[in-house]
């Protein structure tokens, strides 16, 4: 049960869909302004910001899961 739990959140994870957005102040700014450069960089920039809280959770996550295995 835990394994295929854990698999399929893997594979959840995984399978991430590319999806770019931001708040409405930025993409008012970056809609007014010629190109895509500075929007792009604007999105990847949140993109990558925001892996680091799903990283420590998931860190977390497996320490608990190690922890409550070994105790077993």
């Amino acid at each position: 049960m835990i394994r295929t739990l854990i698999i399929s959140l893997i594979l959840l994870l995984l399978a991430v869909l590319p999806v770019e957005a931001q708040c409405a102040m930025c993409r008012a700014v970056l809609e007014s302004e010629e190109g895509n450069e500075a929007a792009k960089g604007i999105n990847n920039g949140i993109i990558y910001l925001m892996i680091f809280p799903y990283l420590l959770v998931g860190g977390i996550g497996y320490a608990i899961y190690k922890m409550r295995k070994r105790a077993l």
